[in-house]
């Protein structure tokens, strides 16, 4: 190599810089970028990256021309330096395909004696008979014949190209294939980023967001305005803005705000979808303790009044904002923390504002923008048929129609009551992408998922059918709390006027009871939290490590930069911008410290304040272990049940308090990892921080209020028995009444009498996860790695978790999904994977989203229903009223199941 290619270094931050308007006006064509190579080795490239069928060379994409260039500018030993790091630090990362691994081992372990793959001498000449030299015409380059003598970009057939082009992937873009299709290589730092039109687009559909969100957060299945509806309807937002908004330019202080900068940008349509991305899809989680305590079916606290919806919303939403700055070190900088769930949503952006060249992959010329749109208006007609037309559809319990009234039928293969387990269960997009989101997580992720939940289903029959603690007496997979005569338990006859448990009324009353999979989901909670501590510890315990070195780092210097210590391609372009102090962050964890303990003194919430201070500290214990598999997996679970166990011993007899710290104990945790959530986006995307900062800020203020007031519309009679198990709208309140059911067992019962009285099996489900975690250590660090790499133990008991009231009728489906897409065609067929899975993904969810809008308004609003077979069957038979297989009335001594009277625990 010459000397002038030592010079690069692809830590040096100008390395990244391009100006994006030159290389965009002024394209290069194959025989133009780079003499230095001949047309076959830049064919070999375009294989390697899944540009080869590309229907016109003469206008290469820039990120092409980009990586050719830092090919030829890169240096052998910069090459095998970034390939030896590459090789150590992915040896076990789950998201790195396999052969891409392989290739960087071999090219590391070559050498140029043992294989005279050379460029220049007369041996590379016979022995790359697959890769044809400069003989090939440019102009006949254009034509499909040349890509089938262009060999595997696997086979080493020219290791000096090849050691330099996965180098300058690694050290320039990324080595995951899922991170390149939906990002670029480069970055212009000069593009418009935080303008006036980004604000008011992003507060508009911030709010429509809000609303429509939390409307439909109690409703099963949920309908939600997800991220990819909103993107579509930034984009024309922004460039209405751009047509009509007037070209002036005045100042603030000392800040030039420019109404119209010119054309609307990326960049800018990436902050105004992570200025929505806050409440995307999503509302708050202490809207469930509002509707808990104020709805007449529940608590029915009447003194639950404006003041404290604020407090307590601001100050949970917020505290997880503040520490969200601390796991930036952890979640956002490493090249590891992939967070495959927001790859759509950049996707979808790439496509909508930067139109790609035409290509022709496997038949397929249409373009990724107007496949989008055309998946969008199939995906908004269609639903209305499932959803409205024929709902048959939708929950297609199929084989219980066999035999209705076969309660046995209805157990193991229903998908309304039962445990689901049905090969063919929906034609309904939402109904099956309602547990995983089957086209953008990882398919060993859906995998081990449906492990769990197989080993969950037979663990649920066992239970149920031996009547193990009576819960043969009550529905198999419901996630209600049940009295010891089979009917729903009420809250308000064992406690007293200020919610606290009343032991004279309980004597009178008894325990409430759970069923067979709520017990299962509970014990797999109880192992789960032992299990992942000592697993991750197990498994990457450096990594933990140094994130808590960071954190310590980050205590000690607050001007050092958080940069340091990162040296992938991504975290060096992002040191063109500013960072967030890290006193903004910690200044909003004590300003929401300070709401928080305003909201349980002012008012009578039976919380003290030692119990907020409790909920952060356990949050910070588990930030790392918590957030690192959510990164690397995409799969997540909170701290809430933990916090209920740990509170309900603190504090017994008291739902109020539980509820209370439960959702700091969550929302900490739950709304940081939204936040980072756009963090990373911004990361992937090139946008400043303190414009992230800024917008994120914002949007949880204003969306806080809206939430609220829609809230309170529901409770207020906006909606006729809202929260009724048989609400004619499907308004059945599921998140509600599972957080109301934990506060009554495990705040006003208290896990004394429940672990002693009722179900001592759960606590040694605490030793039993702890136990577990060694063998699947040693499993996992000696067992073959063909077998072991994607088995991810934590993940598989996460599988336990989707049942009560949901089941594998709701898996299944989307699991075929996941290994079409995620498996099959992303191995068989990758270049159409990245180019048009994400796009698939996005077009099929916000089709769903905007037509079940229209539809709920359109015709369930005011009912106007159609009634016929294909719309009552699948709820006409015992699935969908499904009760225990023994009768309380009549197959219990005296009437009732459970603990004698006078002997409750």
């Amino acid at each position: 190599m010459s000397a002038s290619q030592d010079a690069h270094n692809h830590n040096d931050i100008y390395e990244h810089e391009v100006n994006l308007e030159r290389i965009v006006s002024n394209p290069h064509s194959i025989g133009s970028v780079l003499s230095a190579l001949t047309d076959a080795q830049k064919w070999f490239v375009l294989k390697r990256l899944h540009f080869d069928k590309l229907q016109s060379l003469h206008e290469l994409p820039p990120e092409i021309t980009f990586i050719l260039e830092k090919t030829s500018e890169m240096s052998l030993d910069e090459a095998l330096e970034v390939l030896k790091k590459g090789c150590t630090e992915h040896d076990t990362d789950v998201n790195i395909p396999e052969e891409d691994l392989t290739l960087w081992h071999k090219l590391v372990t070559s050498s140029k004696s043992k294989d005279p793959l050379s460029n220049a001498n007369s041996d590379t000449e016979r022995s790359h008979e697959k890769l044809k030299d400069n003989a090939v015409n440019v102009q006949s380059i254009e034509k499909s014949e040349i890509t089938e003598v262009v060999p595997e970009s696997h086979d080493i057939v020219d290791w000096d190209l090849q050691t330099r082009l996965e180098a300058a992937l690694i050290a320039y873009w990324s080595p995951y294939p899922e991170v390149r299709s939906v990002t670029f290589p480069y970055d212009d730092p000069n593009v418009p980023i935080e303008t006036f039109r980004v604000y008011l687009i992003g507060v508009f559909w911030t709010a429509m967001g809000a609303v429509i969100n939390q409307f439909f957060s109690e409703r099963r299945p949920a309908i939600s305005l997800a991220m990819s509806v909103v993107q579509v309807f930034l984009y024309p937002s922004g460039l209405i803005c751009e047509w009509v908004l007037p070209k002036w330019k005045f100042k603030v202080w000392r800040y030039t705000i420019d109404l119209n900068p010119g054309p609307y940008t990326y960049k800018e349509q990436m902050l105004a979808t992570i200025f929505c991305g806050v409440t995307g899809g999503s509302t708050s989680y202490v809207a469930w303790n509002i509707l808990m305590q104020k709805s007449d079916r529940f608590y029915n606290n009447e003194w639950v009044d404006w003041g404290y919806e604020v407090l307590l919303i601001l100050s949970t939403n917020f505290l997880g904002v503040g520490l969200a700055g601390i796991m930036r070190k952890f979640a956002v900088y490493p090249v590891k923390a992939v967070w495959p769930t927001i790859l759509p949503s950049l996707a979808l952006n790439k496509t909508l504002l930067t139109p790609g060249k035409k290509e022709n992959i496997n038949g397929w010329k249409i373009s990724s923008y107007k496949f989008f749109f055309i998946t969008f208006a199939a995906s908004f007609v269609y639903f209305w048929v499932p959803d409205y037309l024929f709902q048959a559809l939708s929950t297609f319990n199929w084989i219980t129609w066999i035999l209705p009234n076969s309660q046995n039928l209805a157990v193991i293969t229903g998908s309304v009551g039962g445990l689901g387990l049905n090969p063919i269960t929906t034609f309904d997009w939402n109904y099956m992408s309602a547990l995983n989101q089957p086209l953008q997580v990882p398919f060993y992720n859906s995998v081990n998922n449906m492990i769990g939940m197989i080993i969950a289903f037979f663990a649920i029959l066992g239970i149920w059918y031996s009547n193990y603690k009576w819960t043969g007496f009550l529905p198999i997979n419901d996630n209600g709390l049940f009295s010891n005569r089979g009917e729903r338990y009420a809250v308000t006859s064992i406690v007293n006027e200020q919610s606290l448990f009343d032991q004279e009324k309980y004597q009178e009353v008894g325990p409430p009871f759970y069923t067979a999979a709520n017990l299962v989901v509970y014990g797999a909670f109880f192992a789960l939290y032992p299990f992942h501590i000592v697993y991750e510890m197990g498994m990457n315990h450096r990594e933990i490590f140094d994130s808590f070195k960071s954190l310590g780092k980050v205590v000690k210097s607050f001007k050092r930069s958080n940069y340091d210590g990162f040296d992938d391609p991504h975290s060096t372009m992002m040191r063109a911008y500013p960072e967030v102090s890290e006193w903004a962050y910690f200044s909003i964890v004590v300003i929401s410290l300070i709401l928080a303990i305003i909201c349980v003194k002012v008012y009578p919430a039976q919380t003290p304040v030692w119990g907020i201070f409790f909920a952060l500290g356990i949050n910070v214990l588990f930030l790392v272990p918590l957030t690192s598999i959510y990164a690397r997996t995409g799969f997540s679970f909170g701290l809430n049940v933990l916090v209920e166990l740990i509170v309900g011993y603190a504090i017994p007899g008291n739902g109020l308090a539980l509820a209370f710290i439960k959702a700091l104990g969550y929302n900490i945790d739950g709304q940081a990892e939204s936040f980072i959530n756009g963090l990373k986006q911004g990361h992937y995307a090139k946008l400043p921080p303190r414009a992230m900062f800024r917008a994120q800020v914002l949007s949880i203020f204003i969306a806080s209020f809206i939430q609220l007031g829609v809230l309170n519309f529901q409770l207020n009679g906006g909606i006729k028995d809202y929260c009724s198990p048989d609400n004619a709208q499907k308004f059945t309140c599921p998140n509600g009444r599972t957080f109301y059911s934990a506060s009554v067992l495990w705040g006003v019962i208290g896990p004394k009498k429940v672990f002693s009285g009722l179900y001592p099996i759960l606590q040694w489900c605490f030793l039993i996860g702890f136990l577990l975690a060694f063998p699947c250590i040693v499993v996992k660090r000696c067992g073959p790695r063909k077998y072991v790499k994607y088995l991810e133990p934590s993940v598989i008991i996460g599988g336990f978790l989707h049942y009560a009231p949901y089941n594998l009728s709701y898996y299944i489906p989307g699991f075929y999904v996941a290994y079409a897409f995620m498996y099959y065609i992303r191995k068989r067929y990758e270049a159409w994977w990245q180019k048009y899975n994400y796009i698939l993904s996005t077009g099929l969810n916000a089709g769903i989203a905007f037509s079940s809008i229209i539809v709920f308004f359109a015709v369930m609003y005011e009912p106007k229903p159609i009634t016929w077979w294909g719309n009552t069957v699948s709820t006409s038979g015992v699935d969908a009223k499904m009760t225990g297989w023994l009768n309380a009335a009549s197959d219990a001594p005296d009437g009732y199941f459970g603990p004698r009277k006078g002997s409750f625990p």
